[in-house]
């Protein structure tokens, strides 16, 4: 039977062959060994999520007592290295015994028996020096230093200082770093004693709730074990959204009965926002790319009761001649670079690079090229991203003022997870004028 190092070492050896999602991982082999107690669960994602999001600095930390470099390893045994890094630095609970003596264990039972003294005497250094301040030796070297204080790679470094300065830079790569409460957004249909009761009954249940002062229906949530568990989630009485999101469309003005189309609406979180302004005598035409993702958009729909929704599979890069002029509201949370939400996607910072920023770019290009002709005159365009990338966010709402019938009536607006307390999140309103 694998125990929940085991699990843990699988989880990150298939992330780092298939680059699949960590997200999907982590749920995989949580659903696969549902016999599991709650706390070796918790442990489980604990170290599986910890590992890869500190990865930068767990391997300065191994290179700098290693006689051969992480990237030379054996990937079993790097990961098994990485693995017992992280618990003798960031895991109090667990001893620093425990975690060398169980990495060895597990080099073992893997067949590496003669590597066993090399996982033993690497993480031993490890254990050693912990306690050391590595990063004071890099601060001459500003973007290393960023690099693998916050473990993020240098190009993104490189690039917040120069556009935010280095003390913002570094205050915007510590706010990612951090576990952020849940964003809770109410039915906006609830009056606000339906919503206070609404509250009441999940802190009966233990969860911790604070409202945000920007929007009436959005609470940060702690304490929460189970959200489909929770007394009001199947009732559709709330949902999982991040206050960002909820802000860009109040920004977008819809009204009750307008029609809005969202191009690119997975998982649909604001599709359901835009269906509750417009209400029972608007629509919300909500596609996507993905075939697969249209069942979650009219499953997450029909638990809000958002039944003005009618969601079906299509390019966006691709233009449908039957909604030109249709759109009272057209929103555009374009595919980008995810930049802005790497504290909850730890994957993210290792899948992007700038090359595959470029490609992005011209995806976004193509969908607001294919676009822009679906809104009405004196309609609105809400061009969004959960990026923080002058290139994906600034530079395309310059370009659909210059090249296309729209002023800019709200915006642009970028949102910073230290200033702000919400993902890092973009947004430009747009007016169509001929």
């Amino acid at each position: 039977m694998k125990n929940t190092r085991e699990l843990v070492l699988e989880g990150l050896l298939s992330f780092d062959k298939e680059l699949d999602f960590s997200s999907k991982i982590i749920k995989e082999i949580l659903d696969k060994n549902d016999n599991l107690t709650g706390p070796e669960k918790a442990f489980i994602k604990r170290l599986f999520e910890g590992v890869i999001e500190r990865r930068i600095e767990l391997d300065y930390r191994i290179d700098s007592v290693s006689k051969t470099l992480v990237s030379k390893m054996k990937p079993l045994i790097r990961n098994l290295i990485r693995m017992g890094a992280y618990q003798l630095i960031y895991m109090d609970s667990v001893p620093d015994s425990a975690a060398i003596n169980e990495s060895v264990k597990l080099a073992k039972k893997r067949g590496l028996v003669g590597l066993s003294g090399f996982v033993n005497a690497n993480l031993r250094a490890v254990s050693k020096n912990k306690t050391e301040d590595i990063f004071e030796s890099l601060k001459d070297d500003r973007i290393k230093y960023l690099s693998i204080r916050y473990s993020v790679p240098e190009w993104i470094c490189e690039k917040w200082s120069a556009e935010y300065g280095g003390g913002q830079a570094e205050e915007l790569l510590d706010a990612l770093l951090k576990t952020r409460p849940v964003s809770l957004r109410f039915n906006t249909k609830l009056s606000d004693e339906e919503i206070k009761a609404a509250v009441s009954e999940l802190e009966n249940e233990g969860v911790r709730l604070s409202k945000d002062d920007r929007l009436r229906y959005v609470f940060s949530a702690e304490g929460i074990k189970g959200l489909k568990h929770l007394k009001g989630y199947d009732e559709g009485l709330f949902t999982v959204q991040d206050i960002s999101s909820c802000l860009a469309i109040e920004a977008a003005g819809i009204k009750a009965g307008d029609c809005v189309i969202d191009v690119c609406a997975a998982p649909g979180g604001k599709s359901i926002l835009a269906s509750e302004k417009a209400g029972e005598n608007g629509e919300v035409l909500s596609f996507d790319l993905s075939e697969d993702k249209i069942p979650l958009i009219k499953e997450n729909a029909r638990r809000m009761k958002a039944e003005n929704i009618k969601a079906a599979a299509r390019d966006g890069s691709v233009k449908d001649e039957s909604l030109i002029g249709k759109a009272d509201v057209l929103i555009l949370d374009v595919p980008c670079s995810g930049l802005g939400v790497m504290g909850k996607k730890r994957d993210i910072k290792y899948n992007a690079s700038p090359e595959k920023i470029a490609e992005l770019i011209k995806i976004q290009e193509s969908i607001v090229d294919a676009s822009w002709e679906y809104v009405k005159k004196g309609g609105r365009l809400i061009y969004s991203t959960c990026t923080i990338n002058s290139y994906e966010n600034e530079k395309q709402a310059e370009r659909i003022a210059a090249k296309y019938p729209f002023k800019i009536v709200a915006g642009p607006v970028q949102l910073l997870p230290h200033k702000d307390h919400c993902d890092g999140f973009f947004y430009a309103v747009f007016e169509r004028t001929e």
